[in-house]
């Protein structure tokens, strides 16, 4: 009786320890500020387009002399160390005493938009000390559009604690996610062109099996209604010579050309004076 439950026992231990790891492996990602009812479905479909940036980590060092020596580690919609479960996305590390400090917190965030860029702000930041009434940190990131580059350029602007409130650090990096969608539509103009080509495509090398294989067509005969096309061809030609030629057709030439009984003329008339009077 004892071995069934012994057995019965591990099986609950194995499966709540998968549970608990699963858990722990699934990364938490950003919760937009307010309820879920509150949120628009412009702020959903820009967090779905960060998504590409998700499992990429950005890192900056900022040196100012002896007292300041920074390092800023970011990520999008995720934590930078999951294991703390403190919802940290962008975490300032002191390299001199190792002190950690949360800039913004993906639980936080709050995201809109331009037509090249996606701004990215994390709210509930570790509180200050001194500085802008003790309220808490925010991070504000903007990302630009960059075509043909998935992140890069990622740097600190500036951090604004000169302020009583609404005090923030400003990052910025590049990215294509931000760029806005290529407008490859084709105008009336090409679609009725490429239409027009391709029926024309359609016809020759149509006509040209059916001439060969069917009827079978040698030579030029093998092109479709060539008969029509060639006495066609000589109506636009008689057309054309008809209306171009503004002079009729029984007219002499404008032009005389230079002959020998021309030259025995003048050349007589020139001989007048050398006779003796």
């Amino acid at each position: 009786m004892s071995s069934p439950c012994h057995t019965s026992a591990l099986l609950l231990v194995f499966m709540a320890l998968a549970v608990v790891g699963a858990e722990q492996s699934e990364e938490r990602s950003c919760d937009v500020i307010g309820d879920e009812s509150s949120e628009s479905q412009m702020e959903r479909a820009l967090l779905k387009k960060l998504e590409p940036l998700s499992h990429m980590r950005f890192n900056v060092t900022v040196e100012k002399g002896k007292t300041e020596n920074y390092v800023y580690q970011f990520r999008v919609c995720r934590e930078v160390n999951s294991t703390s479960h403190d919802y940290g996305g962008l975490v300032q590390t002191d390299r001199q005493n190792g002190k950690t400090t949360v800039i913004g917190r993906i639980n936080e965030t709050q995201v809109f938009n331009g037509s090249d860029w996606i701004m990215l702000i994390y709210k509930g930041g570790d509180s200050y000390g001194t500085h802008c009434s003790g309220e808490k940190r925010r991070a504000v990131i903007m990302i630009s559009c960059k075509r043909g580059v998935t992140a890069s350029s990622f740097s600190i602007i500036s951090e604004e604690r000169e302020k009583e409130q609404e005090c923030f650090y400003l990052f910025e990096m590049d990215s294509s996610v931000a760029c806005p969608a290529e407008n490859s539509h084709l105008s009336v103009g090409s679609i009725l062109l490429i239409t027009f080509a391709s029926l024309i495509a359609v016809y020759i090398i149509g006509g040209f099996l059916y001439q060969r294989l069917v009827v079978g067509a040698k030579g030029m005969e093998q092109f479709p209604h060539f008969a029509f096309w060639q006495d066609l061809g000589n109506l636009v030609a008689d057309g054309c010579d008809f209306v171009c030629r503004s002079k009729p057709r029984n007219a002499p030439a404008a032009y005389r050309g230079v002959g020998d009984d021309q030259l025995g003329e003048e050349s007589e008339e020139r001989d007048d004076h050398l006779l003796p009077m």
